[in-house]
């Protein structure tokens, strides 16, 4: 049985299409990514799964319940955690968590056992307010208070967005351990490298899922030849290798560019070419999520 099934949906604001005929399933017990760009739809998305607006047209269940009929027994079982820190900075980090648990009908004895593990990173804190917390005490207190209540199904928006980097990997640390428990996630982030971590993943992009599948499966799905270039001057390098026979895409990868290539590219042959151009190199790459992503949105 599927924990969250989309069909068809579609939401706009005006003129903007925020969500455009998305459709996809995430199985129970999955830790799901939704990985894209910002205003990619992504936050609408998890708007409409959780009730909090209504779609255009489509359908969607979540935990078995029509998001439209059935709204208020689906607000007892999911846990949201929103993309912006949306606590009470005036409440201490007990106030808060005994809040939520008041709201949902539960005691913080009653679901201890589950946030334990995440609540006693910060529980030596607990009588200082959220507000003066840091980021990754912020993202540790929100997600508490979103398991509180023991949710079936967890959707996190962006959850490791402005935290540093040891707090984003003790995070999905914390999903991992979440996800053995039982809990299906669906979770959104702009981190292409967060997309490992998934089960499987949907990219998307400008309201419409572009790809769904494991993160191996997509990778391996990048059926062009990709190379790595560099040169000292590298804006005029990504003028220069765009031109060239066989070229079909040319973008900033870190301190590379990568080349994507046709059947009629020839690595030597560049070389030769450009060979006038100061420290030019080009090699062999293995492809990324990143770029299987930028392979789909081009036309």
């Amino acid at each position: 049985m599927n924990a969250i099934e989309i069909k068809n949906i579609s939401k706009s604001y005006g003129e903007l299409k925020a969500l455009d005929n998305v459709s996809f399933e995430v199985k129970k017990g999955e830790l799901f990514g939704l990985i894209g760009p910002d205003g990619a739809g992504k936050t609408t998305l998890f708007r409409l799964l959780t009730t909090l607006i209504n779609p255009d047209a489509g359908s969607a269940t979540v935990d078995g319940l029509d998001i439209m009929k059935d709204y208020r027994e689906i607000r007892t079982r999911v846990g949201y955690m929103p993309g912006r820190f949306s606590l009470y900075p005036d409440l201490s980090v007990e106030e808060n968590l005994q809040f939520f648990a008041a709201i949902f009908g539960v005691t913080v004895e009653q679901s201890y056992h589950l946030v334990a593990p995440i609540y006693k990173q910060i529980e030596p804190f607990k009588t200082r307010r959220a507000g003066k917390l840091s980021g990754g005490m912020k993202q540790k207190l929100a997600l508490s208070c979103a398991l509180i209540h023991c949710p079936s199904v967890l959707f996190l928006d962006e959850p490791t967005t402005g935290v540093d980097a040891v707090s984003r990997s003790e995070f999905w640390d914390m999903l991992s351990n979440l996800k053995k428990q039982g809990i299906t996630i669906l979770v959104s982030t702009p981190y292409m490298d967060e997309a490992s971590r998934c089960d499987r993943i949907a990219l998307m992009n400008e309201g419409r899922i572009l790809g769904i599948d494991t993160p191996e499966n997509m990778v391996k799905a990048f059926d062009l030849p990709l190379y790595g270039v560099k040169a000292k001057n590298m804006f005029a390098l990504l003028e220069v290798v765009r031109k060239q026979l066989g070229v079909l895409n040319c973008y900033p990868f870190g301190e590379m560019h990568h080349l994507v290539a046709d059947a009629s590219f020839n690595a030597e042959e560049m070389k030769k070419t450009l060979a006038n151009v100061d420290g030019f190199c080009i090699e062999p790459v293995v492809p990324t999520i990143e770029d299987m992503f930028i392979k789909l949105m081009k036309p």
